[in-house]
């Protein structure tokens, strides 16, 4: 096949690109510039699409004998990603911008030029696995290291889109083993330290990045009740689950800290508890997609059984999980996904992604729009 290898400038990627091209596809490197004005060096495991990192991987496909090209998808990422994840924040929400870039730039523009130039698939470093069922359809499924498996930020993948996605380490059963075999290829990324956190946000320091951009004011936090229990400086700063960070002066009834229960950025208000609240049972999800073919029962309306993963790296938990009609903001019908838990997840926010699997295949995705609580009802609050 044609192969344009996305290459970040790390470990996995250039691992991905070598693997391609000893299985004797024709590859193409390259680097997507995310950022009009990007930082010159990365400071450890933190930032990524930096200068540093578009040298890395003209060096990596050097090494690999292959073209090297660099294409500029900043304004793509700023208004799909960037102002994506600010839009959801002021609404209270907490966005995963991974989600969005796989969905929005690596597995839709940077596909979609792919196949315009006339290539065949789109290889990338994840660790995920894609496989065809008897049929021929394609399914994607968790990579052989559950650790370091990445299934769940591609669960935003199309049935169309897993056509035209090549994922070489898949069957890798360490990332040890990743790094010994770009060591032996004579590959410098070797040794680089993974990224992590937000990558548009190198420092790590979210809060500080939204005020910047989200105009904040002061008002009021609330308990379980609606009683004031404290100010804060800016509703859009905190996220459900969060307990650092409060300076409530007023302390709990029972003397144990308080949690995030609800952002309401609407009245400028922030709703806190007790840890015990956090716990919620049933999850409504919008923007619904299948990763390949849906089961034929969901579409039909039946409740299936599946597992329910809310975070990249968290344990998935059982529930049972059905297609409803509810009427969206213009009044028109819309899908909307209900799962219910047979365990309770604790600490779930609004406008996290819900990843749904059947054993190790992902069925699809959908951002969680509300979730409900076993012990309080936040109409309670006013």
């Amino acid at each position: 096949m044609k192969v344009l290898a996305a290459m970040s400038g790390g470990v996995d990627s250039a691992v991905a690109a070598a693997r391609a091209v000893d299985a004797g596809h024709d590859v193409v490197g390259v680097h997507l510039a995310l950022s009009r004005m990007p930082g010159t060096l990365r400071t450890g495991s933190r930032g990524c699409c930096t200068i540093e990192d578009s040298r890395d991987a003209w060096r990596a496909c050097d090494v690999l004998g292959i073209p090297y090209y660099v294409w500029d998808f900043s304004e793509r990422f700023k208004e799909d990603v960037v102002d994506d994840f600010i839009a959801e924040y002021a609404a209270g929400r907490t966005p995963n911008p991974c989600m969005r870039c796989n969905e929005r730039i690596k597995f839709a523009a940077l596909l979609e030029k792919a196949i315009a130039l006339g290539f065949d698939a789109v290889c990338t470093g994840h660790y995920a696995k894609v496989i065809e069922d008897a049929d021929g359809n394609r399914e994607l499924h968790r990579a052989a290291d559950w650790a370091k498996d990445q299934s769940y930020v591609l669960g935003v993948l199309t049935h169309e889109q897993l056509k035209h996605s090549l994922f070489p380490l898949a069957e890798t059963p360490s990332k040890a083993e990743v790094r010994e075999e770009a060591e032996r290829r004579g590959l410098s990324v070797a040794n680089k330290p993974d990224s992590h956190d937000i990558c548009f946000i190198p420092d790590g320091d979210t809060r500080g990045w939204l005020e910047e951009r989200i105009e904040m004011s002061e008002g009021d936090i609330v308990d379980q009740s609606g009683t004031s229990v404290g100010k804060h400086p800016g509703a859009h700063a905190f996220t459900v689950g969060q307990r650092k960070g409060l300076k409530l002066g007023r302390p709990a009834p029972d003397g144990k800290p308080r949690f995030v229960l609800e952002i309401r950025p609407k009245e400028n208000k922030v709703v806190v508890g007790p840890e015990a609240l956090l716990a919620v049972d049933r999850l409504r999800g919008i923007k619904i997609s299948w990763a390949g073919l849906p089961l034929a029962e969901a579409l039909s309306g039946e409740a299936f059984e599946c597992m329910v993963q809310v975070r990249a790296h968290a344990d998935p938990v059982a529930a049972r999980a059905s297609l409803a009609r509810a009427e969206s903001g213009a009044g028109s019908a819309a899908d909307e996904l209900v799962v219910d838990l047979v365990e309770p997840l604790r600490g779930v926010a609004p406008g996290q992604t819900m990843v749904l699997y059947r054993g190790t295949r992902v069925l699809g995705q959908a951002t969680i729009d509300s979730a409900r609580s076993l012990a309080w009802d936040p109409a309670a609050v006013s």
